[in-house]
């Protein structure tokens, strides 16, 4: 396994630079994140953040959808 080699070519594929790529990547992190700790405050208070972690899954997956980063399997 070539990390460098195979990390240049994965950005490439993305068409982003090093750095724009690492922004990219830590924006859905964190959105998972969130989604994250909303589902688990959810799982206690199930009052709380009803919808809101599915929504941001959805969103995150038509986002990753629409910059050709997954492809639909459906």
């Amino acid at each position: 396994m070539n990390l460098i080699g195979d990390s240049k070519k994965h950005c490439s594929d993305a068409n982003e630079n090093y750095f724009q790529h690492m922004a990219v990547a830590q924006k859905i992190s964190f959105e998972l994140l969130k989604a994250s700790l909303m589902a688990f405050l959810h799982s206690i208070i199930p009052a709380l953040f009803q919808t809101n972690a599915s929504k941001k899954i959805i969103d995150l997956n038509k986002y990753l959808e629409e910059k050709k980063r997954v492809k639909n399997e459906g």
